[in-house]
């Protein structure tokens, strides 16, 4: 079956902005979660985050890291690459080292990074490591990213997370125009001499908008792609102070082409640091009733804070999983966040 992997959606709704916009406080972002299709290593989350007010130089991360709790960890700025692509289209976002191409909308999608990245350990970053503070080591990587699902766009699935993106303080930690892709990749991935060529899945982001965090408080995001085809995703916020419900959306996809909406009813909160295997088992429900997804965390980084926010802003673990739904198996990622509170060693 052909599966519609724009969503209906226009082409230029995958471009990014050609020029600075009017808007200091505009941002456009691009965003991607690759797993190893033997667990044997994880990039959880690459960015490039280019806003307004400072637009000839767009901020970047980027996450390495491995199941022996080894991480590469980058964090700065860059000088802005030309968002036209060799079509003449706006299709780059890029900054220094680190460039996003979309090759053909909402279907393939390049991303390739060569520069530098501290090495340290899940467990430096657990007792407080910055993220990109240490021993700096060259890294490389090149990422084919071909899509295989529709487009997930946040709010399209559900009226009550609708509303909630369009008058609540959620409007503002979602960032604006967002949707996922659920990918698969092939890609090469070189730390000084050693390199790793590999095969697995990925999640891509992208958004456009203004995005205000302050006062966040925490939230609970699994994504994973199926060698059958399947696959899931959600994002969801934990209840407010006084109890009443945040938003909560997801997906289900049987590989038909549609987006099955689905919301969570048992979410893996970051109540405990772990570096490994942490059970992230989740539970969904859609319109035919619960599925269960077993989870078990293989590789992560944390940052136990943001020195730009205030103190008690919440730790935040980007990791990546191995999950099993009804026999298969594949890996994906994970990000949570809680304040610190709420969570035990």
């Amino acid at each position: 079956m052909t599966i519609d992997l724009t969503g209906g959606l226009d082409d230029s709704r995958d471009h990014v902005f050609p020029s600075r916009p009017e808007n200091p406080e505009m941002r456009d972002a691009v965003n991607m979660w690759v797993s190893d299709d033997r667990g044997a290593l994880g990039i959880p989350r690459f960015a490039v985050e280019a806003l307004a007010s400072k637009w000839d130089s767009h901020d970047l991360s980027v996450n390495v890291a491995f199941p022996n709790g080894r991480v590469l960890s980058m964090r700065g700025s860059g000088p802005t690459i030309p968002a036209n692509g060799p079509e003449g289209s706006p299709t780059v976002l890029g900054a220094g080292p680190l460039t996003f191409q979309c090759v053909e909308p909402f279907r393939e999608w390049i991303a390739s990074f060569k520069g530098q990245a501290a090495e340290m350990t899940t467990a430096d970053q657990m007792n407080g490591a910055l993220p990109g503070k240490g021993p700096m080591v060259d890294v490389e990587f090149e990422i084919k990213a071909t899509m295989a699902t529709p487009p997930w766009i946040q709010g399209q699935l559900s009226t009550a997370a609708a509303g909630l993106l369009k008058t609540g303080v959620e409007k503002g930690f979602m960032g604006g125009d967002r949707f996922e892709q659920l990918f698969r990749t092939k890609g090469m991935l070189r730390i000084g001499s050693e390199v790793h060529n590999f095969s697995g899945s990925g999640l891509r982001i992208k958004r456009q908008g203004i995005r205000k965090i302050e006062g966040f408080w925490g939230h609970c995001w699994q994504s994973a792609l199926f060698p059958s085809g399947r696959g899931f995703g959600y994002i969801a916020y934990p209840p407010r102070s006084d109890g009443s419900a945040s938003y909560n959306e997801g997906y289900i996809f049987e590989g038909d082409g549609q987006l099955i909406p689905a919301r969570v009813i048992d979410a893996p909160w970051l109540r405990k640091l772990q570096a490994a295997e942490q059970d992230v088992t989740v539970v969904l429900e859609t319109n035919q009733g619960k599925v269960a997804i077993e989870g078990e965390t293989v590789v992560s980084t944390f940052a136990m804070g943001r020195p730009e926010m205030p103190p008690d802003f919440p730790v935040l673990q980007q990791a990546g999983a191995r999950y099993r739904w009804n026999g298969e198996e594949t890996y994906g990622m994970l990000e949570r966040s809680s304040p610190k509170d709420k969570i035990s060693r």
